[in-house]
């Protein structure tokens, strides 16, 4: 089977090429949409609008407002760059839920599906 894209963090792989390739669209889509919520606005060269940039978030205070100009953030990029993924969930763990005690980490779970491949994924980031 041939793979579609390199999948990252590169790692050597004989089997196809010297590195492990993403292998169905599935992969290669969510390690794009990973791509896109943690690439800072300004970061990528000829597209200055593109990504979310998570960790500029990092340090702010927990607050509703602060979940919810994440949210925001997200699916405007989504709508934008990738428009085939539709978000069904974007699900805060940690800082207020005393879930994990170091205050300046973000951890999220994204549900999203995409229709054209009849699939349902999570992507769960934590910074």
């Amino acid at each position: 089977m041939a793979g579609i894209s390199v999948k990252l963090p590169l790692l050597l792989d004989g089997e196809l090429g010297p590195y492990k390739l993403n292998k169905t669209l599935k992969e290669s889509i969510k390690q794009n949409f990973k791509n896109l919520i943690l690439t800072n606005p300004g970061e990528r060269i000829m597209d200055t609008n593109f990504g979310v940039g998570l960790i500029t978030f990092l340090f702010e205070s927990d607050t509703p407002a602060f979940r919810e100009n994440i949210k925001a953030r997200i699916n405007e990029q989504t709508k934008m760059y990738m428009p085939f993924i539709k978000i069904k969930s974007v699900t805060f763990i940690g800082k207020s839920n005393n879930i994990i005690t170091d205050k300046n980490s973000i951890n999220i779970k994204i549900h999203y599906s995409i229709s054209q491949l009849n699939v349902s994924d999570l992507l769960d980031i934590s910074l």
